[in-house]
């Protein structure tokens, strides 16, 4: 028999087959809890994969799609005090190996971006940069590719000027012209890194440029399009909206039943990662699936986007939904692999994986349901995924 130490130095004999079986060593750490089926062990393992840093809320422009214009939190870069407790915890997760600089701000426009990519690389992590790209100086781009970031994800909502600039308010010759140089310096130095990436997020009112992006992707020299339905913060934007309950695919031109492009106008220029349009039984979590977890400015950790920061957007059937941040601690007082091995963090994994939670759009009480309002379920883990757009694949991110 195997011993399984527990809290407060309760220990859960168990044959050796079970720990060997599981490749666990004999001392492993587990949280117990009790279901209608018997006891249900947690393993207590630092195995994050990925980590997404919000370096700041704060950004240079204002656009049409931004959450930022509907919420109350604080606009905020995050402290270096803080970032260096990351820094410094990392070597604690030997799993890691992927870090994500991005969320509901402009990563470069931090003053200390480049030191905290730069003590991310002395790890030899694989580094993501989000940007809207109207930063991209030729000081900034040599310094991305001087450090080694891997990927860098370019925000560009339109191909042509009159779109781009009705979501962003900027000009779109502006970003085309900073990724040209990008491109340019990336040939000069002789290097394939960063490779670039776009993100398109779909509206009625934008769908019509999707046809022209594959020659634009192909013109940039990007690897990837990845294309996200638009979360709903404003009535406006509901109105916008191209998803909804039962499969309802763009529709351009008229004859059409599916996405107005084609997979073969991909092929030989990047690969495409196109959302979901409807409702599904089947519902993933991206950042559970991926071992992710989520690091706001204020040094926060949250489980994933979604429940990142508190906000209000309009839900499948047009409600109303008030979302609440879901903070399961903060670097300033514990270390990641503390957080990350909680009994409520490693309990709500759990939960998550195997999607513990209502299926609200399906439900006959749904009209009259007031729990809907916000991220509440009527049975399951609190704060509830059961509605979750990310889990439906139908918004994407990095």
């Amino acid at each position: 028999m195997g011993k399984i130490s527990l809290q407060d130095g309760v220990h859960l004999a168990l044959p050796e087959d079970f720990l060997h079986r599981r490749n666990l060593k004999a001392g492993a750490e587990f949280w117990v809890d009790e279901s209608e089926n018997g006891i249900v062990l947690y393993p207590r393992r630092p195995d994050v994969r990925k980590l997404y840093i919000e370096p700041t809320t704060q950004c240079n422009l204002h656009c049409l799609t931004c959450v930022r214009n509907v919420w109350d939190d604080p606009w905020a870069a995050m402290k270096m005090e803080t970032f260096e407790r990351i820094a410094g915890q990392v070597g604690d997760l030997p799993q890691l190996h992927e870090v994500v600089f991005a969320g509901f701000g402009e990563p470069l426009s931090h003053p200390h971006i480049f030191e905290m990519i730069a003590a991310m690389k002395k790890h030899d992590y694989t580094v993501t940069l989000a940007s809207n790209g109207t930063l991209l100086t030729e000081k900034r781009i040599r310094r991305l590719i001087e450090l080694g970031v891997t990927r860098l994800v370019v925000s560009l909502d339109g191909a042509r000027p009159e779109t781009f600039e009705s979501i962003r308010d900027v000009s779109l010759l502006k970003v085309l012209r900073n990724l040209e140089l990008f491109n340019k310096i990336k040939e000069e130095t002789g290097t394939r890194y960063p490779t670039l990436e776009i993100e398109f997020v779909a509206m009625k009112s934008n769908l019509k440029d999707l046809p022209a992006m594959p020659k634009l992707m192909a013109d940039l020299h990007a690897s990837r399009l990845i294309v996200t339905n638009v979360l709903a913060y404003t009535e406006e934007l509901r109105d916008e909206a191209l998803y909804g309950y039962e499969p309802q695919p763009p529709l351009l031109p008229p004859d059409k039943t599916s996405w107005p492009v084609s997979d073969e106008d991909w092929m030989f220029w990047c690969t495409v990662d196109l959302p979901r349009m409807h409702w599904s039984a089947e519902r993933r979590c991206k950042f559970i699936q991926d071992r992710a977890t989520v690091v706001g400015w204020d040094g926060g950790v949250v489980p994933c986007y979604a429940l990142s920061h508190n906000y209000a957007y309009y839900a499948l059937d047009g409600r109303r939904k008030n979302v609440t941040r879901y903070v399961l601690g903060n670097v300033n007082k514990q270390t990641l692999a503390e957080i990350w091995m909680s009994e409520e963090y490693t309990q709500f994994r759990s939960e998550v994986s195997a999607f513990h939670f209502p299926s609200c759009p399906d439900c006959d009480l749904r009209e009259t349901c007031d729990l809907r309002e916000e991220n509440e379920g009527c049975w399951g883990w609190n704060p509830s995924c059961a509605d979750c757009l990310w889990a439906q694949d139908i918004i994407k991110c990095p």
